[in-house]
């Protein structure tokens, strides 16, 4: 049974399309012909200055985030570490004020130089990362963006993909379920769909 949703499979597709790369997905044609009227895509496709896996990877953390759904008003996550204010596709920290409202393009700014810290952080550490596919760059992309450079920096999955061993790296991504809830360590539906999601996206990448 796929495990990639087709929304998310859509909205690559539709970037992939608008950007007129070679990529190939399986995807509903109707929900990606919606997807590339989509004012978040088209601006992460119009960025001529941004590699194909870094649009890729902002394309699946909108759908991660928010289901593509439009967030310009920061709210207090009350389900993330320390309860953060947070804005856009799951944007915390720097940049983020209460009150201010974000339009797509301004979501895009903000989020623009996170992914590109994250592309610029695993091109320094993984020696072998010009020979992956995009969707590999872009899973392991929204893996610091979902989980953080030091989770990175300590996985199983970092080890793997450094030993060469690029399949067990990307299954790596259904070990990452659990989120914390009342201060308790517990398995999230929305992390399990994620995971699984990632895994089959960078072992597809690999084929």
């Amino acid at each position: 049974m796929p495990r990639v949703p087709v929304k998310l499979s859509a909205g690559i597709s539709a970037l992939l399309i608008l950007i007129g790369s070679g990529g190939k997905m399986v995807y509903d044609a109707q929900t990606t012909a919606e997807l590339m009227q989509h004012e978040y895509i088209q601006a992460v496709a119009g960025d001529a200055q941004t590699s194909e896996a870094v649009k890729v990877a902002m394309v699946m953390g909108s759908y991660y985030e928010s289901s593509y759904r439009h967030i310009g008003t920061p709210y207090i996550d009350r389900m993330g570490k320390g309860q953060p204010l947070t804005v856009c596709n799951g944007i915390t920290g720097a940049g983020v004020v209460a009150g201010v409202r974000y339009a797509p393009q301004d979501c895009y700014r903000l989020e623009r130089g996170r992914y590109l810290d994250y592309e610029r952080t695993l091109r320094q550490d993984v020696p072998a990362w010009a020979h992956l596919g995009a969707l590999q760059q872009a899973v392991f992309m929204d893996f610091l963006h979902n989980k953080g450079e030091a989770k990175w920096r300590t996985s199983t999955m970092r080890r793997l993909l450094l030993a060469g061993d690029v399949d067990g790296a990307c299954r790596q991504n259904e070990r990452w379920t659990r989120g914390t809830v009342d201060g308790v360590s517990t398995v999230l539906p929305g992390l399990v769909a994620r995971a699984n999601a990632n895994t089959d996206l960078c072992l597809e990448g690999n084929g």
